[in-house]
């Protein structure tokens, strides 16, 4: 069984979305790990079905090197991301990781991806899964 890790930080509202999606595409054929940057935003996506989670640095640092693939905003990856969520220690344990990395471009930090779609969040997600995990099983 694959194992999917959907992190986010503040209120979880991306990584509550994404684990819903995931959730209707997938069933119970992947473990979806929901790794919040804090207890609020793991509690939402629990929530949205998620199988686990766990808060904060060290858990997220500890189980990115666990898992298969990787899913969550730009952010994540981004030192001091998220008005201080992300910490360097996290952008550098899933920017390192060797599980494959699917980074949703929404960023409210000073940062723009060229050739990055403005697409809504939900269409986003669509492709995230119609296109990136449509061989996860």
């Amino acid at each position: 069984m694959k194992r999917i890790c959907v992190i986010d930080g503040q209120g979880g509202g991306i990584g509550s979305t994404i684990i819903k999606r995931l959730k209707e595409s997938f069933r119970e054929t992947v473990e979806i790990i929901a790794l919040g940057t804090n207890a609020i935003a793991t509690a939402n996506m629990l929530k949205a079905k998620a199988n686990r989670g766990a808060s904060g640095e060290n858990a997220i640092v500890r189980t990115v090197n666990k898992v298969d693939v990787i899913i969550g905003p730009i952010s994540i990856i981004i030192a001091h991301a998220m008005m201080g969520e992300v910490t360097p220690g996290i952008a550098e344990a899933v920017a390192s990781s060797p599980a494959k990395k699917i980074l949703i471009p929404l960023s409210r930090e000073n940062v723009e991806i060229v050739g990055a779609s403005s697409d809504p969040l939900p269409r986003l997600i669509d492709a995230l899964v119609q296109d990136n995990l449509k061989n996860i099983k």
